[in-house]
Parts: C-alpha cells; structure tokens; sequence
C-alpha cells in the first residue's frame, strides 16, 4: 500500500469533525504559504530593485555634480561630495562606501578611513554601458558595488561607485518577512480558532444524532432528547402521549386554521413538535430528527397498547382463536379457550396440523385462502374432533392477516354442539307436528291401497268358496294389482318413517326434484281433498346440490304448508281448483340451483317480510301455529350455503325462491 493510500485510509477513519478541521486546515495553509512565497517573491524583488535604484541614484548624482572637480582634478572637492552623498540622511546604513576613479582606473577619492582594498574593484564599467552592479566582498562586508561613469560630453573622464551594504538590505528584508509571517500567523490561528469552532457547530447536532439513533435502534425510547438547552421534555405534559385515545394535534390532525380543542389545550404551545422557520440546515435538520423521534416514541406507545389490548382479548376470549400459517397449515399461535375446548395441551396445539382438528371439513378452509381467497369466510356448523376423537359443532369464522411477516388466517371457532342438538330437537318436534297434521291424508293414502287389496282378496277368495274357476289372466291381473297395491303403501310408510327420522347434518349430493316429490307423494292426496291442485315446473337435468335430504324435505313441507294455509285465508275447498293452486318450480342459474313454491293466497303484508323468518313470529291465530316453521327453514337453507327471498302481494299470492350452490362450487359463493 502506498502513502497516499495509508494517509487516504486514516483519513476515511477518522470522525466527521477533525475530516473538516484537517481540510480547512490544509486548504488555509496552502494558500497561506503560496501567497507567502508570491508576496516574499515580489516585496523582496521590488525592496531590493528600489534599494539599487537608490543607489544609482546616488552614483549618477555624484557623478553629474563631480564632472568638474575631476576635470579640474580638485580632489578635496571631490571628497566632500561623496561624504555628503554618503551620509545625506539615513544613507550612512546603506552606503557602505564611495569612490571615485578617473578614466585610467586611478583612485580619486573614496569614504573608507582606511586604504580602499582591491577586491572592490572588481566591478570594472564596460565602455558600452553607462552602469553596472556586481556583489564583491569588503572584508568579509558584502557588499553590492554600482558602478556608474563620468562623462563630460561624448567623452567618459571617471567612473563612481557606490557600496550598497548586503546586511542593511537582508535586514530590511528580514524585518518585511517577520512582518509578513506575524500577519500570516495571526491570519492562521484565527483560521484555525474559526474552523474548530465551525466543524464542531456542524457536527455537534450530528452527533447527538448519531447517539439518539443508536439508542433507538436498540429499543431506547426512554432517554433524554435534549438537542438544544433548556430544552422541556416532560411527557406528561402531552395530552395524547399520557393518553394514547386522543389524537395527537401536530402528527394526526391538520394545523390549518384550527385551534385544538379543549383537550389538546397545551397542544398549541407544544414543548415536543417545534421547526424552526429561520436556520440553516443542521438546525432544520435537528428540527425533524427532533420531530421524527418524537412522533415514534408517541406511536410506539400507541402500538404497545395497541398490542396488550389485543392480546389480553385474545386470551381472555370466550371462543377459541387459532392463528394458522396458510401455506403448511400449522398451528401458529393458540388462546387458553382452545385449549379447554380441543383437550390439548399448548405445547401440542402449536405447531399441529389445523386439518387434525377437523379432517372432514377443515380443508375446504385452507384451500379457499390458499387460492387466494380475499376477505372473511363464515364456515357454518362444521365437525371438529377433540383429543380422543370425541366429535361436536363449531361454527367457524376465518379472516385472512400477516402474521410475523406470513401469510395466515385468523380462525375464531364457536362450540355450537348444544344449540345443534336443540335445533336438531326442534325442527324433530316440528316434523312429529307435521306427522300429526299429515295423519288424516295418509290414512285416506293409505287406505286406498287397503281397500284395493281388500276387494282383490275378497274376489278370489268368493270365486274359491262358489267353486268357479278365475280364468289365468284375471288371477293373474287380481295377484299384480295387489302386489302394485302392497308396494304403494310400502313406499308410503318408508317416506313417512324417513320423513319422521331424525335428521343428521352429514352432507350428500342431494337432487330437488326428488325432495319435492318425497314430499309431495305425502301431500298430494290429502291436498287434492281440499281442492287445492299442485302444477310442477321441474328441470329434469337439475344439478345436485350438497345437503340432506332429510332436512330439505322439512323446508319443502314448511312452504307448500303454508301456501295450503294462505290458500284457505282467501278462499274455501268449493270455490274449485281454479283459485287454489300451488306452482312448484326447479332449474339452474349459473352456479346455483333454485326452487321457487308459488301460492295464490293471501300474500305477506309488506311490514312482516322482515319477520317472517324469526322465531315464533306468526299472523296466524292462537293455537294455529307456533311460528317455527319459517325459523327452521331458514336456518337449514342457510347451513347448506343458501339463500331465501320472497316476492309477495297482499291478495295477489306468495313466492319464496330458494337457491343453492351447485355441488363442488360452494366454496366459490363463500362471502
């Protein structure tokens, strides 16, 4: 590694402050230096020239006066001029010696008291030239020697010369340099006192910065944020820090024209929130940080009990709360309610499979989010398993959320095992109701079997006693008929004994038309005897749905009751067929599968629609019903993903339309 490597990495290690300090500090010196050396340069230069000027000056002056005493060869005159010349003012410092020679190179005159030595007259004037300068030694003196020549017309008749003493000229020079080097000192110490002063303003916000920043990427929210002096920071003073329901005026609210409330009172003078409008960059810049820490401290608090609020309703709820991982499908996170319910323990719950809990239907929910299924599910009356295989009913409600940066589900599980076996209880009571109102018709139904078997064994057993032989083909026809006989009044027992079997909510591919026609092979007679007459519209390729068909015979039994009694509203078995009928329809739209019963009775007054459906509502008569029949079916359409609607008129009739999911699509109808 080079130096200039190693001085370029020390340079990079070392802190922003003594960065700024070392390079205004080189930069200053630099400059400071070159225009020392530029200005020695050119004082020196023009000291020195104006110092050799001088002494030409005297030179020529003594030789322009003392023309004539040379002429004359008046030596005393001679030696007077160059005497005074030599001492006129503060020259006696600078003239170190003047002589005066004649054109053969022979001393005249000189100032020196003592015999003027021959190394100062080295400088010889050339007769081409009128002066010239040369640096000789006088003694160990040096000395700058000027020559300049006398000249009397056209003709040269001497030469002067003039020892310009070196030391009186360094030291002019030397006192300039000291001068210049004080002033340069000076200029360099305030340099200096200004940039350390300069680099620790700037970077003096930036390392309380820097420390603030380290202690809250560890978590420190709680130390002193002192960026300025006398600077207020106690939190209690903020209304929405001390109480985290109240928004913060300066972070949540907006400032335009507005004056906080009573509540945020202290709001407006804020010892928290400040930016300065004038400044320069660092003071905005510690404005913000200022700001921005502030703002987290105020928000983390609100997250913190935020997530103890959550938390404690996640443990404390009274249902059980799973948190799922979408993809795996494992058990992420648990409340203490599941764990009473499942029998598991925690350590067992966390990290098992979700499908273990329910392998029948839990699926159904893991794929639907899987898929990528947006929004809340509501999975109804679902079968889930405890430790040990114990089976019971769970309604179930998932919503989809990030949990721990995956993709999960939120799964809260109601236990609805009791209210299933009263519903369950229920809608059995209404059957045996509905057996008990049926009895009448069915015996009539079954009845006519009877009697047909009655008059075909009385036939034979005539024909037998009075000896007449029945010819093959009628005992034949007699034998079939009774046969056709006994298997209609089996086949209307095996209804009203699957009808009166209590139903389970175990799904199957179900068919309308063949519930519809279960049911009405038990209805049929005993409606005809009112006079009321059924016209079926039945899709014959109608897809199946997933349900029971036990429990859909009990809503199809419901509706065509209730049309038969808004029949009898309006109207009386010997009004004729006419006014009295019941519309049964089934078909297919998109992804659903409808059955619509029609009535022309007396219709729903516009204020009951919206009751019609709850429990023990009814605009019958005391005695006449309990108002559970309309309850019940909507609560089993709605278990198999369904949906009712009516469309009535007062006198006009009634028309219920019920709608399910085709079988394998229900999941793509889930909201």
């Amino acid at each position: 590694m080079t130096m200039a490597k190693k001085l370029a990495t020390r340079f990079d290690n070392i802190g922003l402050r003594e960065k700024l300090l070392f390079s205004m500090l080189a930069a200053i010196l630099f400059i400071s230096i070159t225009i020392a050396l530029v200005s020695r340069y050119i004082l020196v230069s023009s000291l020195t020239h104006e110092l050799e000027m001088r002494g030409f000056a005297i030179a020529h002056s003594v030789a322009e006066r003392g023309g004539s005493y040379l002429l004359d060869n008046d030596v005393p005159k001679l030696l007077a001029l160059i005497f005074d010349e030599g001492r006129l003012r503060q020259r006696k410092n600078l003239v170190a010696y003047i002589f005066i020679e004649d054109q053969n190179g022979k001393i005249l005159a000189h100032t020196l008291t003592r015999k003027l030595p021959d190394t100062l007259r080295g400088n010889t004037l050339p007769k081409d030239k009128h002066d010239s300068i040369k640096r000789l030694d006088l003694g160990g003196l040096e000395v700058y020697d000027l020559a300049a020549a006398i000249n009397e017309g056209l003709y040269r008749i001497g030469t002067v010369h003039v020892g310009l003493n070196k030391s009186h000229i360094d030291s002019l020079v030397g006192k300039l340099r000291v001068a210049f080097l004080g002033f340069i000192s000076a200029v360099v110490l305030i340099t200096i006192f200004l940039s350390s002063w300069l680099s620790k303003y700037i970077t003096k916000p930036i390392s309380d910065l820097t420390r603030l920043s380290d202690e809250i990427s560890r978590g420190n929210f709680e130390i002193p944020q002192h960026l300025a002096p006398n600077e207020d920071w106690d939190t209690s003073r903020c209304p929405a820090f001390t109480n985290t329901d109240l928004p913060c005026w300066h972070f949540d609210q907006s400032r335009s024209g507005e004056k906080p409330g009573e509540a945020h009172r202290k709001c407006a003078d804020c010892a928290f929130y400040r930016k300065h409008s004038l400044g320069d960059e660092v003071i905005q810049l510690g404005d913000s940080f200022r700001n921005m820490v502030w703002s987290i401290k105020l928000y983390r608090r609100r997250l913190r009990e935020s997530e103890e609020k959550y938390r404690s309703l996640f443990d404390s709820g009274p249902d059980p709360i799973f948190v799922v991982e979408c993809e795996s499908g494992i058990i992420r996170d648990a409340n203490p309610r599941t764990v009473e319910l499942y029998e598991y323990s925690m350590e067992d719950l966390i990290g098992m499979k979700f499908l273990k809990l329910g392998p029948e239907h839990n699926l159904g929910c893991l794929e639907y989010f899987v898929e990528g299924g947006g929004g809340c599910v509501y999975f109804p009356k679902l079968l889930h398993y405890k430790q040990g295989g114990e089976p019971f009913f769970v309604n179930m409600h998932a919503c989809p959320i990030s949990y721990r940066g995956r993709h999960a589900i939120i799964i809260a599980v109601t236990d609805i095992t009791e209210l299933i076996e009263k519903d369950a209880q229920l809608i059995q009571a209404g059957k045996m109701k509905s057996l008990g109102e049926m009895s009448a018709g069915v015996a009539h139904e079954v009845n006519q079997p009877l009697n047909a078997i009655k008059m075909g064994s009385e036939f034979l057993s005539m024909m037998q006693e009075e000896g007449v032989e029945v010819p093959r083909e009628d005992f034949l026809q007699v034998v079939k008929e009774i046969s056709t006989q006994v298997d209609r009044a089996a086949e209307i027992i095996n209804t009203l004994r699957s009808f009166g079997r209590k139903s389970d909510l175990i799904e199957e591919r179900v068919n309308l038309n063949q519930t519809v026609n279960a049911v009405l092979s038990i209805l049929r007679r005993q409606f005809e005897l009112d006079n009321i007459r059924f016209t079926l519209d039945l899709d014959e390729d109608l897809p199946p749905i997933m349900a029971h068909s036990n429990r859909l015979q009990q809503v199809i039994f419901n509706l065509v009751t209730n049309a038969r009694d808004a029949l009898n509203d309006i109207s009386s078995p010997a009004d004729g067929a006419e006014n009295r009928r019941i519309m049964i329809r089934t078909g297919a739209e998109g992804k659903t599968v409808y059955v619509e019963v029609e009535d022309t009775g007396s219709g729903i007054d516009e204020k009951d629609k919206r009751k019609i459906f709850e429990p023990f509502f009814t605009t019958k008569e005391a005695g006449q019903g309990m108002g559970l029949g309309l309850a019940i079916t909507y609560g089993i359409v709605k278990d198999y993903g369904g949906d009712i609607r009516i469309d009535s008129k007062r006198d006009k009739g009634t028309v219920f339309r019920m709608e399910f999911p085709i079988a394998n699509t229900r999941g793509e109808t889930k909201s």
